[in-house]
């Protein structure tokens, strides 16, 4: 299994607004990724703690989310394996 690479764009509600991963990628691992990005930054907020960018790094694929007035874009890199 090939892994992605792209970005996804979502709302507050975590409904994907935009996106350029290929159309075999688990939807329900988009959903995932999407409510675990939006409520980090909501909570963020409400603590009053500017966050503006979450990395999560694992060996194969590198996730970054980046906060949008509520909403979240979404990357997915694979890594250099080796």
């Amino acid at each position: 299994m090939r892994l992605p690479s792209g970005c996804f764009t979502v709302d507050g509600s975590c409904k994907v607004v935009a996106s350029t991963l290929p159309h075999t990628f688990s939807p329900e691992t988009v959903r995932k990724l999407a409510h675990a990005a939006v409520s980090t930054f909501q909570a963020a907020r409400e603590a009053q703690v500017v966050l503006t960018e979450i990395q999560i790094q694992y060996p194969a694929l590198k996730v970054t989310a980046r906060e949008l007035r509520g909403g979240a874009m979404i990357f997915l890199a694979p890594q250099t394996v080796g």
